[in-house]
C-alpha cells in the first residue's frame, strides 16, 4: 500500500481531530445567573469556543484531491475495523463510489478519527512518530 496523500498531511489531520475530539458541548447558562458567578475555566475546550478546529479539518480536506479524501477515509475505515488492511483495494474502492455518502461528511462524522487514522497508520506499519507536530 503507497499512500499519495502524505504522512505529514494525515498526522496534521490527526492532531486536529484530537483537538475537536478534545471539545465538550457548550453549557448554557441561565439568563439570570450572574456572570461573575460561573465557572469559566473550561469555556476553552467548548464546542463554540473553537469551532475553527472543524473549519481547520474542512480546510485541510478541501485542498486535497478526491482520490486522497478516499484513501484517508479508507485509512480511518481500517483504523475502525470495517475492512483489514489486507483489504486496501476494497476498503480504497468503496471510499471511491461516486453514489456513496461524500468522503468528507463520513471522515467529518466519525466520532474517534484521530484514534481510527492513527490505528490504519499502525495496520501499515506507519506513524506519526517524528512527523511534523508530533514527537
Amino acid at each position: 500500500m503507497e499512500l499519495t496523500v502524505s504522512l505529514d498531511i494525515i498526522c496534521r489531520l490527526i492532531v486536529r481531530a484530537r483537538a475537536l475530539e478534545a471539545q465538550v458541548p457548550a453549557i448554557e447558562t441561565d439568563e439570570d445567573e450572574d456572570p461573575q458567578d460561573t465557572d469559566d475555566a473550561l469555556s476553552v475546550i467548548e464546542d463554540d469556543a473553537n469551532e475553527a478546529v472543524e473549519a481547520e479539518i474542512v480546510a485541510l480536506l478541501d485542498d486535497l484531491g478526491d482520490d486522497q479524501i478516499a484513501e484517508i477515509l479508507a485509512l480511518a475505515w481500517v483504523g475502525r475495523g470495517t475492512y483489514d488492511a489486507s483489504e486496501w483495494d476494497e476498503a480504497i474502492e468503496e471510499a471511491n463510489d461516486p453514489d456513496g455518502e461524500d468522503a468528507t461528511d463520513q471522515l467529518m462524522e466519525m466520532p474517534m478519527l484521530a484514534a481510527y487514522l492513527d490505528a490504519g497508520l499502525t495496520a501499515f506499519d506507519l506513524s506519526c512518530e517524528g512527523v511534523g507536530q508530533i514527537d
